[in-house]
């Protein structure tokens, strides 16, 4: 019996202690929106500073209305009280509060929550990475995470099915490109054989990350803008990741034929580098080509 209760006593620990750590989170969270909202002139959002304004900073009034959220319920936030936080009114937070991308994913981290925005500036991309793409030209190559988002990418890549310089950060993921953006879906030979493999791909990567809202967001998204999406996700195929020849119909130099790899940074659910090497001689040479017409560009 002794060392049943000794072998218990951890776990027991551990339940005793998640309601402190809880706690700590809240304070810590209301420390830091105080802390932001105090450091944050009136003029900054737009709003008139006047005579009588005697509180440094931002009135929590002010924050609740610019973030469209109530008074009474962002004053408890502020006092640390158990309430629940949604990620839509975390993000309005932080755009309210002008907070960059580091204090930013700090503010999600203290709510426990995850943030649903693709990572325009992600952790893993690191300024080696970024050079090991550059030196990847004139073969295309991204960086992605696990929920298809394109982190960063060489000047090829973004010249081979579209002109990505000009998609919004927000629509730079596969999933979207490949259901909702016609110049992108026009430069897929096998577009059918490409969706269905990548909604398969996709159905079997968010079996970990069932109960993450940035999942949740980007498979609500897809069901809404595309039928073919719907189609292919209610087959409820499954299918790991794998190496592919791919054909893309390219509007500037014509057809290409890659094989397509995947290079795991970290486990295999975590993000990757994904590369395309030229299949034949004829398509080494209009990577060529299209990697000078994209340096024209850039010049």
């Amino acid at each position: 019996m002794t060392t049943m209760a000794a072998q218990e006593t951890p776990a027991a620990e551990q339940a005793a202690s998640r309601p402190a750590v809880a706690e700590i989170r809240r304070h810590e969270l209301a420390a830091f929106l105080r802390h932001r909202r105090e450091h944050i002139g009136p003029e900054q959002v737009g709003l008139p500073r006047g005579r009588r304004r005697r509180t440094p900073g931002l009135r929590r009034e002010e924050v609740a209305q610019l973030s469209a959220v109530g008074v009474t319920w962002y004053t408890w936030l502020e006092q640390a009280r158990p309430i629940q936080v949604s990620v839509q009114v975390l993000d309005a937070l932080a755009r309210t509060l002008l907070l960059d991308p580091v204090e930013r994913a700090h503010l999600f981290r203290l709510a426990g929550a995850v943030d649903p925005t693709p990572a325009t500036a992600c952790p893993s991309v690191t300024p080696a990475l970024r050079a090991v793409l550059a030196q990847l030209e004139p073969f295309p190559a991204c960086l992605q995470n696990s929920r298809y988002d394109i982190l960063a990418y060489n000047r090829t890549y973004g010249m081979l099915l579209c002109d990505l310089d000009r998609v919004p950060a927000e629509d730079r993921n596969c999933m979207i490109l490949s259901y909702t953006n016609e110049e992108w879906r026009s430069s897929i030979v096998h577009l059918a054989d490409a969706q269905r493999l990548m909604a398969a791909r996709f159905r079997a990567a968010m079996a970990g990350h069932l109960g993450d809202p940035a999942w949740k967001m980007l498979l609500k998204r897809l069901r809404a803008e595309s039928p073919d999406f719907c189609e292919e996700w209610d087959r409820h195929e499954v299918v790991a990741h794998r190496t592919k020849r791919k054909e893309f119909l390219n509007r500037h130099v014509g057809l290409i034929v890659v094989d397509h790899t995947d290079l795991w940074l970290g486990p295999e659910t975590g993000p990757r580098m994904v590369t395309y090497a030229p299949a034949d001689e004829v398509s080494r040479e209009r990577l060529v080509r299209l990697h000078g017409i994209a340096l024209e560009r850039a010049g």
